[in-house]
């Protein structure tokens, strides 16, 4: 089991690529602090890994005191504290005409201020364990969709910050710090997302292979398997690193906005 005994705290891991995450690191032997804003979703998820393996969290993470919080439930839980896995985020829609200040100020709240206090919270922990952190970016990052403006600044400030405490915090204190960015991933939110926009139950059986060229988006399972070699030991002294979990070359590749999926008329 490549997680033997490590605890690792998962932000927003009550639905989605969170919680793949979190069910892929106790199958490798680890125990998980569970965390999201859905009490009966997180309850079914730390039912499902018995309770001995998972701890839960019900808070927003931003909310003042939340990082320390979640801290504090993995040391009372287990004793001990080895990953931070930043994962929660708010991904919603807004583009130039659409974005006022106090939205934006709120997506970064959530998306990179949170992710770096739950770090700061927890670094005393992993310095002692000699851990890891691994943020959860996005493809996005690099430049975004027409409509995610926000959403995707916060996620290419969480890159720099990934490669910023990659290199300082390996040097100093011998904690690692790494990110992946996914791709477009086939998540129960991104589900409904899209028929709350008038798509067919069924729409992402039928994608463009100008995003989809393996025929079908990205699942949670298969970013899972990804962060777990990053949690665990097997990536040594790898830190500061960004990677890319898509299906085609993302830089330079600019596809027309008439072949963006669109709601049936």
């Amino acid at each position: 089991m490549r997680l033997q005994g490590k605890v690792v705290v998962v932000s927003g891991s009550c639905m989605g690529i969170g919680k793949a995450i979190a069910q892929r690191c106790v199958a490798e032997g680890a125990r998980v602090v569970i965390h999201g804003l859905e009490a009966e979703l997180g309850e079914e998820v730390v039912n499902q890994l018995k309770k001995n393996k998972a701890a839960l969290h019900i808070e927003d993470i931003a909310a003042p005191g939340a990082p320390e919080k979640l801290v504090s439930v993995a040391l009372q839980n287990f004793g001990r504290l080895d990953a931070i896995v930043n994962n929660a985020a708010i991904v919603v829609p807004s583009n130039i005409h659409t974005t006022d200040l106090d939205f934006f100020r709120r997506i970064l709240e959530v998306n990179t201020l949170a992710p770096f206090a739950l770090i700061q919270a927890a670094l005393p922990y992993l310095i002692q364990a000699k851990g890891c952190v691994l943020n959860i970016g996005s493809v996005n990052a690099w430049c975004g969709e027409p409509d995610l403006l926000a959403y995707s600044v916060s996620k290419g400030a969480l890159m720099t910050l990934t490669r910023n405490l990659g290199d300082t915090l390996q040097r100093d204190n011998g904690v690692r710090v790494n990110q992946i960015n996914p791709g477009w991933v086939l998540t129960e939110k991104e589900i409904s997302r899209k028929q709350e926009q008038g798509f067919a139950a069924d729409w992402y059986k039928d994608i463009s292979d100008m995003f989809a060229p393996a025929g079908r988006i990205l699942q949670p399972s298969e970013i899972a398997a990804a962060a777990v070699y990053w949690l665990s030991d097997e990536s040594g002294p790898i830190s500061g690193q960004v990677v890319d979990l898509e299906q085609y070359p993302l830089i330079g590749r600019n596809p027309p906005k008439s072949l963006f999926p669109t709601k049936p008329k």
